[in-house]
């Protein structure tokens, strides 16, 4: 009887034993969850506390552009410009080529436009795109910290799509001004703006080509290229440097969606402030005129005109009664210098006459077949664009 006991216990023990080493197997978790039950309370929370929250050390460099965003984000603005219902199409010359400018309209009301500004003095200088502000009847700002003011459109110079406002308000952050003419193809960029009215958003990139031109977007064009995201909004915020100092206004995009697809432009600083000077100063910007309109002289037409190795800008028309057309150059003739500036391109002509004073002299040479010559040309006031064949 005492044997038989004993083959029933040892038949148990088997058998537990083997159950707890399937579940151990198996389902480990019941057997800890029954650990857990059976431990004190302060012992199991000592087994399940989290790590405190522990600062970096001092000593310890951050990496990224921070302080570059804090530098320039004060001194960015968005903009809110009224429009009337008549002008709500927005403005995009070139199907894959567009202005990253909110618009919405209201139900039975104006048109609103969303973009963004960048203040460059204290005393309330904004600078902004043309179209951001273009046909608006009521500009509002509103500062990163919260104050908001009615703008004054002071001037507007749309062949370069620059826009000057002012504002009034106390103790203004103004951005510090870079160097554009230093910018490397591959330098760090931030663009700073309000897009799709988010509220202000920082994104970053790099220098992706320079003196972009020949888009179609401006009369005037000498972009910046970059890949950091530009979305409707972002039109005339600041391009900043790693310092975040402004070395461009944020002003067109390529997409086929009309978002970003990491191909943004920007105008530099050094030509904004330019026309902003000139705008300040007289109210708009004056540039010289001659009164030609010009082609790219290609070899092709070169050998057709039999102007053998003559590098220029083939003349298409003049004009008349235009400087140019006084001083005695004709269609067919291939203009190669204006004063001590040789010209190449039509881009190259269209820029060395702007940069001119308007009712100054200038000595302009040509090719007119096998004969060079010099005129002597009374720059004019380049008049109001009308139409992009005429380039000067």
């Amino acid at each position: 009887m005492l044997r038989r006991l004993w083959l029933i216990f040892a038949q148990a023990v088997t058998v537990i034993l083997a159950a707890v080493f399937v579940i151990a197997t198996l389902k480990p978790q019941w057997l800890q969850a029954s650990q857990l039950r059976e431990a004190p309370i302060a012992q199991t929370a000592r087994q399940i506390a989290l790590p405190p929250l522990q600062a970096a050390p001092a000593s310890v460099a951050r990496i990224g552009f921070a302080q570059a965003a804090r530098a320039a984000a004060p001194a960015v603005v968005s903009i809110t410009a009224s429009k009337a219902p008549a002008q709500a199409a927005g403005r995009t010359r070139e199907p894959l080529f567009g202005f990253p400018f909110g618009l919405g309209r209201p139900r039975n009301g104006p048109q609103l436009g969303l973009g963004s500004g960048v203040i460059i003095s204290a005393d309330g200088v904004l600078l902004t795109n043309n179209h951001v502000v273009e046909g608006a009847s009521d500009i509002e700002v509103q500062l990163s910290d919260g104050r908001q003011a009615q703008a004054t459109l002071v001037g507007t110079d749309p062949e370069t799509d620059v826009a000057v406002l002012k504002i009034n308000l106390p103790d203004l952050p103004a951005i510090g001004l870079g160097d554009a003419t230093s910018l490397q193809v591959g330098d760090v960029v931030l663009a700073i703006g309000n897009p799709f009215n988010v509220g202000q958003t920082v994104t970053s990139g790099i220098v992706s080509a320079l003196g972009r031109s020949q888009l179609g977007i401006n009369t005037f064009e000498n972009f910046i290229q970059t890949d950091a995201a530009i979305n409707p909004g972002n039109s005339g915020g600041a391009l900043v440097d790693a310092d975040g100092r402004l070395v461009g206004i944020n002003t067109a995009i390529f997409s086929r969606s009309g978002g970003s697809l990491g191909i943004g432009f920007a105008i530099p600083v050094d030509v904004a402030r330019q026309v902003a000077a000139a705008i300040l100063k007289d109210g708009s910007v004056s540039r010289g005129w001659i009164g030609v309109q010009t082609r790219e002289l290609t070899p092709e037409l070169a050998e057709a005109l039999k102007l053998g190795s003559a590098r220029g800008v083939l003349i298409g028309g003049v004009v008349n009664d235009a400087p140019a057309a006084k001083a005695g150059i004709r269609p067919g003739d291939v203009l190669t210098r204006v004063g001590d500036r040789p010209v190449a391109t039509p881009a190259e002509l269209l820029a060395s006459v702007a940069a001119l004073k308007p009712r100054s002299q200038v000595d302009v040479s040509v090719q007119r077949g096998s004969q060079a010559m010099t005129f002597s040309v009374a720059v004019g006031q380049r008049p109001k664009p009308q139409r992009a064949s005429e380039d000067d």
